[in-house]
């Protein structure tokens, strides 16, 4: 799946294969957690986190792998170390396989991005 119908993200992870639900639905439980104050959405046909209407993080069930969004180029700068051995695009991490997720990774970049400020930083 690459780009999804579905009107909200319970509809998208009924809709993604059965060996990356738990890892999505995993995906999004942190997002809830830590994104306070913002908006799930459903843009682009995946899941993502809008605060003051601009998408900062989303994450998707790609053919080849995981997708994890990170629109923020300030969060990405700050965490250059760690993201640099990670399978990245320009601004997304590819996970080829669930089991491969670094959650607290995510969890901390996560965190990062609910504290960075200003639309600016948002490619």
């Amino acid at each position: 799946m690459v780009r999804s119908e579905a009107k909200d993200v319970a509809g998208y992870l009924d809709e993604v294969p059965e060996e990356r639900r738990d890892a999505l639905a995993r995906l999004r439980e942190l997002c809830r957690a830590e994104l306070a104050g913002f908006d799930e959405v459903m843009a682009y046909g995946m899941p993502a986190y809008e605060r003051d209407g601009t998408a900062e993080i989303a994450f998707a069930s790609q053919k080849q792998y995981i997708s994890f969004y990170l629109m923020r180029s300030d969060v990405r700068e700050a965490f250059a170390e760690r993201l640099a051995g990670q399978d990245m695009g320009k601004g997304c991490l590819r996970f080829r396989k669930a089991e491969a997720i670094d959650y607290a990774l995510v969890r901390d970049l996560l965190r990062a991005t609910a504290t960075a400020v200003g639309p600016d930083a948002v490619c």
